[in-house]
Order: C-alpha cells, then sequence, then structure tokens
C-alpha cells in the first residue's frame, strides 16, 4: 500500500539529474520506502506545509523539500520541489522559503485552470 504518490517538478528533476548515480538510486529508494511506510525518518514535516524528504549518502545529507497536494479524491500526491545538500543541523529558513514560493506558485497555477 502506498500512501502518497511522489511527482517531481523542474528544479527536483535537475538536482536529481545532477546527483552521482547511486546517490539518485539511494534518494529512490528512500522515496519509495517512504510512499510504503510514512517513516519520519525519511519523510519530515518542517513547518508549514513544508516537508522534507532525507537521504544519507556516503556521509551526505541529500535532502528533497515537499509540499501535499490532497485535492485529488483519487491521489493523494506529494511534490518534491528542489534539492541540496545539507550541511548544518538546521535546514536553511532559504530552502524553506524557497520551497514555499514553489509551492504558493503552484496552487495558483492549478486554482487558474
Amino acid at each position: 500500500m502506498r500512501y502518497f504518490e511522489t511527482r517531481f517538478l523542474e528544479e527536483a528533476n535537475q538536482f536529481l539529474a545532477n546527483l552521482d548515480s547511486k546517490a539518485a538510486k539511494k534518494v529512490f529508494y528512500n522515496i519509495d520506502l517512504a510512499e510504503q511506510t510514512n517513516d519520519p525518518r525519511l519523510f519530515k514535516k518542517l513547518q508549514n506545509e513544508i516537508w522534507e524528504f532525507r537521504t544519507l549518502y556516503a556521509g551526505t545529507q541529500i535532502r528533497l523539500l515537499a509540499f501535499w497536494d490532497k485535492t485529488s479524491s483519487v491521489h493523494t500526491l506529494v511534490f518534491a520541489t528542489h534539492g541540496f545538500f545539507k550541511k548544518e543541523q538546521k535546514t536553511p529558513s532559504n530552502e524553506i522559503e524557497k520551497a514555499e514560493r514553489i509551492r504558493k506558485k503552484y496552487f495558483e497555477f492549478k486554482n487558474k485552470k
């Protein structure tokens, strides 16, 4: 059973495409596992409506920020906005703000349809 389905927005796709193939494979593995288990070690709420996919690969913290879209009655979707390498204990606020801007744009565009 999947709790949600993940989709990747343009910046997230670009980030993943630039990762080493083994690192990208680990990120996709963790996302797949998070979809099935809803494990907070892999997918955790940060603040407001922003969540993060968490991957540790070869000592590097890889993060993909995301948000939920529960407007469909058929699928619960999670959209990955962008990724970065986490170097500090706390997720940088500018990364969270960037994800919030992308989320806002996404819903503005969706609601115009």
